[in-house]
């Protein structure tokens, strides 16, 4: 069930054929996941150390992790339809 749902969606996702609302929560966790990268780039650039690398731990945590919870949580406490 929670498969065929899954892939309703997807489906969907690709055929453009998702609401506004919808559109617009998955816009908005995709800049901030963007931004994040950005800053978290940025940050690595100007800071004294002698690695610049991309912090991928700090991304994770500041960029990916937040923008996924919310639908985690919508998932997990989403009533079924049955």
């Amino acid at each position: 069930m929670i498969i065929e749902n899954y892939k309703k969606f997807i489906i969907s996702f690709f055929k453009g054929e998702l609401d506004l609302n919808t559109k617009i929560v998955i816009t908005v966790s995709l800049v901030w996941i963007i931004f994040i990268g950005y800053l978290t780039w940025w940050n690595g650039l100007k800071s004294f150390a002698v690695d610049k690398s991309f912090n991928w731990d700090e991304w994770f945590w500041f960029g990916i992790l937040p923008a996924v919870a919310p639908y985690i949580f919508y998932f997990l406490w989403k009533k079924n339809d049955e």
